[in-house]
């Protein structure tokens, strides 16, 4: 089922994203994961694609496994870090044959040790912008997600061209937004307010991180910019306090969290599982129960 169909329905729209692990015992638990996760019916889980396309094969497996497997619906990422126009034809074929109707196009992050202008060395693929216009051109049929940043990406200047960024994308065709992982609201807030006063008006999604590893939590927001606020960071980083409530805090600070966006009207949540299951568990049950 096509994403941007979800959103006509009158029920909030939740979904998981999981990743292609690059070792055998990753891959189980990522199955675990989605085994584990599979009976909340979630509305679509996405896979993501590693830079430079070294997971390809790996997404594409996982993609098929879920789709036709087990029946969930499934939203492709794609990056344009080393993506070239005959890679791009090979996997929307690719996904045809799959019957996967959905993709998240993304510009995507070099590859460790590889500047960015290195990765788009002679590609026709500069931002996700690119991307959005190739698919419409070659695969109209496909439904297209594209990235948003509450705080701005880590590499714009300011915020305002964040937000100019996303408006070309949406109007290139992109038919949802899902936002990187962000933990005061507020950000997301005035982030939406200011993308409808400039005309973006398709259904903008949380990116929603539950906090249960701080160390691995802090590791991504150095990589991506989101903000951890200090009251948190004070909190995690006190020795008084045991793991296991530690991990409590942090699955009752994302759950009201939550409670809090879906109280203020949003279209629902994109939860980033890290590939497990027991913190967007316990969080979803906590939400429905």
């Amino acid at each position: 089922m096509k994403i941007k169909e979800l959103f006509t329905k009158e029920k909030k729209v939740f979904s998981f994203e999981f990743f292609p692990p690059k070792t055998e015992k990753g891959e189980k638990n990522l199955f675990r994961a989605i085994r584990e996760l599979q009976d909340l019916q979630p509305d679509f889980v996405s896979v993501t694609y590693g830079a430079l396309g070294t997971t390809q094969d790996k997404s594409l497996e996982i993609v098929k496994h879920i789709q036709t497997d087990m029946g969930l619906n499934v939203m492709a990422h794609y990056t344009c870090i080393g993506a070239t126009e005959e890679k791009v034809d090979a996997f929307l074929k690719s996904l045809e044959t799959l019957r996967v109707e959905n993709i998240l196009a993304l510009r995507g992050d070099s590859p460790q040790g590889m500047s960015v202008e290195e990765a788009f060395q002679n590609s026709p693929f500069r931002h996700a912008i690119d991307l959005v216009r190739y698919i419409k051109k070659k695969a109209p049929h496909f439904s297209i997600g594209v990235a948003g940043y509450p705080e701005g990406h880590i590499e714009c200047t300011s915020k305002e061209k964040s937000l100019r960024h996303l408006k070309e994308k949406v109007d290139a065709g992109a038919d949802c937004v899902v936002t990187q992982l962000f933990f005061n609201n507020e950000d997301f807030f005035s982030f939406r307010m200011h993308a409808e006063k400039i005309g973006i008006c398709v259904p903008i999604i949380p990116g929603i991180m539950p906090i249960e590893n701080f160390r691995q939590l802090e590791k991504i927001t150095a990589l991506c910019g989101s903000r951890i606020p200090r009251e948190l960071r004070d909190y995690f980083n006190r020795t008084d306090i045991s793991d296991d409530d530690k991990k409590k805090f942090g699955i009752e600070h994302t759950t009201a969290q939550c409670r809090e966006l879906l109280s203020k009207d949003i279209p629902g949540l994109h939860f980033y599982t890290l590939n497990k299951s027991s913190a967007t568990r316990e969080i979803f049950e906590k939400l429905h129960g």
